[in-house]
């Protein structure tokens, strides 16, 4: 995709982190971004930014909050109202180490990093399939490799583990999947969609960790700059315009957990779909 004038690209979670680095990228190489953020002071000042340091004033703020499916349905008609492209989706944002469940009734990290993205994904589906060729990117974890499979009905209830990082690693197991079939539903369409682990950053992903834990996590951790690269590279390199549903770190395409699989990847479709529907 080269050169990004011209371009509309749709960023969740853009007000920090990573979000906002993919986001400060993006404007800087011309690209007309939507920043859909929970926060919206925060959102607000993410903006003000990038734009000074980017020279970029296509840049627009939409209120999104992941665990609550109905601000996903209004981030989604925000979107559509706009009546234009939509050529690149970031599936950014996220958290982890956190416990509870969602507004929506599921459980929070399952909720807010698989079914709000997915629910959003599939409103503006429409409207990228107009734009094409036009991008899918999930910004999953490596740690979706320690997670074995899915348990259906505990994604429906609180948080189990003390830490929350076994519910966190099967919201990033979802990530993978979903972009996965997302490509089979997708193919011959001309959009084409990617997962990928950013690295471990020192990110507001983990704004849920107790403060003293977090503090000595982040010292370990990557930039949001550094965890910004893959992203990127999934929405804009040319190289990889005829590639889709594979997993990538740092740059390149990895081989995902055993727990990748056609099979897993249809009953969480449909499950999800159920869900939404119902939600």
């Amino acid at each position: 995709m080269g050169d990004l004038d011209g371009r509309t690209l749709l960023v969740t979670g853009a007000n920090t982190g990573i979000g906002k680095e993919t986001a400060r990228a993006l404007a800087a190489r011309g690209a007309s971004v939507l920043l859909a953020c929970r926060s919206q002071e925060k959102g607000r000042r993410a903006i003000e930014q990038i734009a000074a340091q980017t020279g970029n004033r296509r840049l627009e703020l939409l209120p999104l909050d992941l665990g609550d499916l109905a601000s996903v349905r209004a981030c989604a008609e925000a979107v559509l109202a706009r009546d234009e492209p939509l050529h690149v989706l970031i599936n950014n944002a996220g958290l982890a180490g956190s416990r509870g469940m969602t507004s929506s009734g599921f459980e929070i990290a399952f909720g807010t990093n698989h079914v709000g993205p997915f629910l959003l994904t599939s409103l503006l589906l429409d409207r990228l399939r107009e734009s094409a060729p036009a991008r899918i990117v999930n910004v999953a974890s490596g740690a979706h490799y320690g997670a074995t499979g899915i348990d259906f009905e505990a994604v429906r209830k609180p948080t189990r583990t003390i830490t929350g990082m076994r519910e966190y690693s099967v919201s990033k197991l979802a990530n993978v999947l979903h972009a996965q079939e997302l490509a089979r539903r997708l193919d011959g369409t001309g959009v084409t969609t990617y997962s990928l682990h950013p690295g471990v950053i020192a990110s507001d992903i983990w704004r849920k960790v107790p403060r003293p834990a977090r503090a000595v996590m982040k010292r370990r951790m990557d930039s949001p700059e550094s965890g910004a690269r893959t992203p990127v590279y999934c929405a804009t390199a040319a190289e990889l315009a005829d590639q889709t549903g594979l997993y990538y770190d740092e740059c390149a395409p990895r081989q995902p957990g055993r727990a990748v699989t056609a099979s897993l990847a249809g009953e969480l479709w449909r499950r999800s779909a159920d869900w939404v529907d119902a939600g």
